[in-house]
């Protein structure tokens, strides 16, 4: 029998037992003495023996991650995510001083079993600037990244790269109109930054720049680097001067043409929170708020363009429907989650992550009870597209910060050894993802057909 088998029929043991203990939500089982501490015990157990599979078959070849219809696949093997965001990896990195929480950070989601960060490959005109003006780089900041991008690869995490921010911070295209008004041009909106060619050279000379980078560690072109996910486009994109989405639509479709004309082997997507715009006016009513469809983003639209790879979605309700956490706020998860997978199955026919979403220790009512429930709504939403062979791809949690980075938080900061709870919870859905990647692998010769092993194994519990 294949080692790969041995491996499964093990962990298919494990699994059974552990959850036959532990309901996925977090409660006892019926008996269970809350004083004992077998659980967390046996998901360490199964971690364990996850984590060992997925560096078995990962050791021989590190391949880059392809799309497959509504999955994402590595050798012709199913790859769902579960992963999280850390945007300042690479200014963290550029200190000495500070470079050791990289580390850390890579070193504290892979022992939970995380596949994906999402972080910013950009800092433009600001404190510790990549691009300290158009096309003029900080070499230093480069090789900053150049670091992320090598010490992600020895935890075995892949990396989501965005290219430009919406928003002021680290620049974004609020910096770019700011060096077009420099350079003698009288730009009154941040939104030219979408219109205008001279804007949109600069937006395109980063790319290029960034594609064509040699890292410094590893000697490997980014654009040949499989330690790269993807690439994104922009960080939550907004163009509130056109509402029709025209505007944004057609910087879209530009700028993926020309991302897959320097690299045509990186996915990629938008970056979009997942609103619904004009084109599809009888989806508008499950947007969190009017607002949302006045900002220039439409989500099926968006993702029609020749050239994005994979639908992006965000999830804030405690900013969007009301700070105070509320009942309705998970509920509006659920069915947010499920209109963009049905969505993405049956007109877009590709993935779509989750690719932001949390809540912030600051709002009124916030207990981690209720984050737990948050991280757990998505999770079983996110399981329950997997045992279908869904859309629903993975989910990357809004944010994870190592230990002494309290300063750095906005209350959304996830610190592991402070959330063992938490921590679990990330470890558990790491290993039953994992589990269904291998199960899943045609190198296993068990095939997608075994859907009972994964009623069995994966969904013991009602979710």
């Amino acid at each position: 029998m294949e080692t790969h088998i041995v491996i499964s029929l093990i962990l298919f043991l494990i699994l059974t037992k552990s959850i036959n203990s532990i309901a996925f939500d977090g409660s006892k089982s019926e008996g269970w003495d809350s004083t004992h501490k077998e659980p967390e015990n046996h998901i360490a157990s199964i971690l364990s023996y996850g984590n060992g599979m997925k560096e078995e078959m990962e050791a021989d070849e590190w391949e880059m991650v392809q799309k497959k219809g509504t999955q994402f696949v590595v050798n012709d093997q199913p790859f769902y995510v579960n992963g999280f965001n850390t945007y300042w990896l690479m200014v963290f990195a550029a200190d000495e001083s500070t470079r050791g929480k990289v580390t850390e950070v890579f070193k504290h989601a892979s022992s939970v079993g995380m596949s994906v960060c999402r972080t910013w490959a950009f800092n433009d005109g600001q404190w510790r600037a990549l691009q300290k003006s158009p096309s003029l780089y900080d070499e230093d900041v480069f090789k900053a990244l150049d670091f992320v991008v090598s010490e992600a690869k020895k935890y075995k995490i892949r990396l989501i790269l965005s290219l430009v921010n919406n928003w002021e911070a680290y620049g974004g295209k609020a910096q770019y109109v700011k060096w077009g008004n420099a350079a003698g041009f009288n730009f009154t909106s941040d939104d030219d930054f979408f219109s205008h060619p001279t804007l949109r050279a600069y937006y395109k000379a980063h790319v290029k720049t960034v594609l064509n980078r040699v890292n410094s560690f590893t000697n490997i072109t980014y654009k040949e680097d499989p330690t790269i996910f993807a690439w994104e486009l922009m960080n939550e994109p907004r163009c509130t001067s056109d509402s029709s989405g025209d505007t944004l639509q057609e910087w879209i479709k530009e700028m993926a043409f020309y991302v897959k004309s320097i690299d045509p082997k990186h996915l990629l997507e938008i970056g979009v929170e997942g609103f619904y715009g004009p084109s599809t006016p009888q989806r508008v009513q499950l947007n969190p708020n009017s607002y949302a469809q006045q900002v220039g983003t439409d989500f099926i639209r968006n993702h029609q363009v020749l050239g994005v790879d994979f639908a992006s979605v965000h999830m804030y309700p405690d900013s969007w429907i009301s700070q105070s956490i509320a009942d309705s706020h998970l509920p509006f998860i659920k069915s947010w989650m499920e209109s963009h997978i049905e969505d993405a199955e049956k007109y877009l026919e590709m993935p779509v992550i989750f690719a932001e979403f949390g809540v912030s220790a600051k709002d009124p009512g916030y207990n981690s009870s209720y984050r737990d429930n948050l991280i757990n709504t998505v999770y079983k939403t996110i399981l329950n597209s997997t045992k279908k062979g869904g859309s629903g791809a993975g989910s990357l949690v809004w944010q994870l910060f190592p230990d002494g980075t309290d300063y750095m938080d906005d209350g959304y900061a996830i610190i592991l050894s402070k959330s063992p709870s938490t921590s679990s919870m990330i470890s558990l859905q790491s290993t039953r993802l994992d589990l269904f990647n291998s199960l899943c692998s045609k190198r296993c010769h068990w095939g997608c057909k075994k859907k009972n092993v994964f009623q069995k194994v994966l969904y013991h519990d009602e979710l």
